[in-house]
């Protein structure tokens, strides 16, 4: 086989090749006359076009990430490594981290959420931390086209494919849908372990003529410029990007987890620095490594273990074939290393070594084929401060009449809500995924939070994802905060006190001065929010470019949080436990339609600014909710989100098959209300004065829990009923009904 021949320095420049990948002129420029004073070779030019991507280097955002908040007392590591860790007390600390696959998904729906999931895991483990627990957040157009089911459908099989066969249980998560998301699906996935300090690890590769170990698979030519790829928008003529799509294999990741874990927990004397090869692969994990540690490194990539023939530097390093780790070792281990590696059939090979200068040298048959400064592609990429301009429709929604939905029948508007298949019930979609392996999971997915137990303790951890997109789009400052508000109401409501949060914050293209003044309006929000519940950033990803055939998604950060549960026993779920329990209302209902799923379903769009909302009260009521909580006053927790009240309480009531009796001094419309920092708690008949005084005129009695399995509701212009029954049936059915 003829190797193909690579354009020479002087075609890239005088074609342009380096456009195709996603290098500007000026970064072309800047590179040949700055940095390496002569042209980029082929091998370098893709260095730099992965590295330089937005996916690495951020370089459209990092003005935009500056306003988060990443440090507290409860911070051991924030963004800059693998994973953000949070200390928990006993010694002991959570790591956790989102990332998005949005693009991978949209064309390889199976494996892009497969290996979405495997990469963020590896983020963990990298760490040092061993994987308890997966989470996700997805978004899909309308449920009403045969393309959208079959994303539904693959995605959900790739994501509980890979979590089930690795043995991590899927504890929580959410799905929305919009039309927006047609072309252009949402797939983050998150990831939380635990570790104790002592085993905290570093992605850094530091100390002259240490060595640089490749365990695991083989590279091959998949996920070549699969960090472009996830730079760049979206469009029919590029549904054929499947090279840039990498494929996994679960039960390699397995091992290499174990083996990983084996070595820095039993070995760590052996061990400088653990990477994983995630975007941009062999080249981003090396050079980051490098460049942290302020060190140089030569690479022999003959000596990189390949699954193809005749692969050139360029693919090697450019591939981002999953399952692989980046080790830096002591000399004197490498034999333990490599034996280590074998017991569990995975390949440990010594690839390269450090190096005092900060020089980063790749060598391929015999020849240097790649000297570029470490620094100028793992830290020193162009920042840029794009235009800003506040889209048209914002004045325009600010200047709207409220919408208020005129309603003629109370019950059949409650029932078409709870079909809607953002509301419906997830558990045929989510029934894919093993939410109960390594039998440490308290909550399942399907309350506020997933809950899993800490062992060798009396705590716990509660776990979500969160974002409504569509108050973003409205109002992205004060959508940003509501985001982190609704993750912190359902880390209370859990029984938990909220952390801190990682986040996939998903947009446009920042090129549009009105993309990038959305991003950078919700960021402001989220960062507020965070001040006032002591919640910082430890880490995230952004994606940009999400648009299809120049159509953006709306604004999507999302929002995962992690919180802890001091004891055991404040465990809270949704669902109301026993009859004759008191039914209160936390927080205080308004005309709040715009944005919201009712609105959304009679209108089929949505409009109107957001209002009556207030961080100060939010984080007030959260704070009483959870000290009722802690006070063992409360026997079930729920917060209120989209559909409101009505939605709120048929969701208590389904798992028990109970019923309840309500009045509140509502009109029938504010049911479906989606006013902000809202919570439903139910109580002991013999609580209630204790309940009361807590609570401080902030919780309403509305009604009990009774056993008839009828839900009867009284508002200030009509009486309904509803049977448990016939309420729990559409919620159900609606989502595999579509699926059909």
């Amino acid at each position: 086989m003829v190797t193909k021949q690579e354009p020479t320095a002087q075609t890239i420049e005088d074609t342009k090749l380096y456009q195709n990948w996603g290098l500007t002129d000026s970064e072309y420029k800047l590179i040949k006359d700055d940095i390496l004073s002569r042209q980029p070779n082929y091998t370098e030019t893709g260095l730099f076009s992965v590295m330089w991507s937005e996916h690495c280097s951020y370089k459209n955002s990092r003005p935009v990430l500056k306003h988060f908040p990443n440090s507290g007392p409860q911070v051991l590591q924030g963004p800059g490594e693998g994973a953000g860790v949070i200390d928990i007390g006993d010694g002991k600390a959570v790591v956790f981290k989102a990332e998005s696959h949005n693009h991978p998904s949209a064309v390889e729906p199976y494996e892009g959420a497969a290996t979405g999931v495997g990469g963020i895991i590896r983020d963990i483990f990298s760490m040092g931390a061993t994987p308890i627990a997966l989470l996700d957040s997805l978004r899909f157009g309308e449920l009403d086209n045969e393309h959208t089911k079959y994303l539904v459908s693959e995605i959900v099989a790739g994501i509980g494919g890979y979590g089930n066969c690795i043995g991590i249980p899927t504890v929580g998560g959410e799905i929305g849908f919009d039309p927006c998301y047609e072309g252009n699906p949402l797939v983050n996935a998150m990831c939380v372990g635990l570790i104790d300090h002592k085993n905290i690890q570093k992605g850094q590769a530091k100390g002259n003529g240490n060595l640089v170990i490749y365990v695991g698979a083989k590279t091959g030519r998949d996920g070549i410029h699969g960090a472009t790829f996830a730079s760049d928008e979206f469009a029919d003529d590029k549904e054929t990007q499947r090279s840039a799509v990498q494929v996994g294999d679960p039960f390699m990741e397995k091992l290499l987890m174990d083996a990983c874990l084996e070595l820095i927990l039993d070995h760590s004397d052996w061990l400088v620095g653990i990477q994983d090869m995630g975007a941009a692969g062999l080249v981003s994990s090396t050079a980051e490594m490098a460049s942290k540690a302020k060190s140089g490194m030569v690479l022999d990539l003959d000596n990189v273990p390949q699954r193809e023939t005749n692969m050139s530097a360029y693919e090697m390093m450019l591939s981002e074939s999953q399952e692989r780790m980046v080790l830096c070792i002591k000399p004197e281990f490498e034999t333990k290393v490599i034996n280590l590696f074998k017991k569990y059939d995975l390949e440990a090979v010594n690839i390269g070594y450090v190096t005092e200068n900060t020089d980063y040298v790749l060598i391929h048959e015999g020849k240097i084929v790649a000297n570029i400064p470490v620094d100028s592609l793992a830290s020193d990429a162009p920042v840029y401060h794009k235009e800003q301009k506040e889209p048209a429709r914002i004045s325009e929604f600010k200047a709207q009449s409220d919408f208020i939905p005129e309603i003629g029948n109370t019950k059949q508007t409650w029932l078409d809500l709870l079909q809607q298949p953002t509301i419906a019930s997830k558990k045929s979609l989510y029934e894919t995924y093993d939410s109960q392996v390594k039998v440490n999971t308290v909550v399942r997915p399907g309350s506020d939070a997933g809950v899993i137990r800490i062992r060798e303790t009396n705590k716990a951890l509660a776990m979500t994802t969160d974002c409504n997109a569509r108050y973003i789009y409205l109002n992205p400052k004060v959508g940003g905060q509501i985001a982190v508000s609704e993750a912190a109401r359902n880390i209370v409501a859990s029984g938990g006190q909220p952390l801190a949060i990682t986040d996939c914050l998903n947009y446009g293209r920042p090129e549009n001065p009105e993309i990038f003044w959305e991003f950078d309006q919700s960021a402001i929000g989220i960062s507020e929010a965070c001040d006032i519940f002591n919640t910082p950033v430890i880490s995230g990803n952004v994606s940009l470019y999400n648009e299809f055939n120049e159509q953006a998604i709306y604004p999507t950060p999302m929002i995962g949080m992690v919180g802890l549960i001091k004891d055991v026993k404040n465990i809270t779920t949704q669902d109301f436990k026993h009859i004759n329990d008191l039914i209160y209302l936390v927080g205080t209902t308004y005309n709040d339609f715009n944005g919201s799923e009712i609105q959304k379903m009679i209108t089929n769009e949505i409009s109107g600014d957001i209002k009556h909302f207030d961080l100060k009260t939010e984080q007030s009521t959260q704070a009483l909710v959870l000290e009722a909580i802690e006070s063992g006053l409360v026997e079930s927790a729920h917060d209120l989100s989209e559909g409101g009240l009505a939605i709120a309480l048929s969701e208590s009531v389904f798992k028990n098959d109970l019923g309840i009796d309500i009045n509140v001094n509502m009109t029938d419309s504010q049911l479906f209300s989606e006013s902000q920092s809202r919570f439903i708690l139910s109580i002991k008949s013999e609580n209630k004065t204790d309940f009361e005084n807590l609570m401080n005129q902030t919780a309403e009695k509305i009604g009990s829990v009774t056993a008839n399995q009828l839900i009867n509701v009284t508002t200030k212009e009509s009486k309904l009923t509803l049977t448990t029954s016939e309420a729990k049936e559409v919620w159900e059915d609606a989502i595999p009904c579509l699926m059909k």
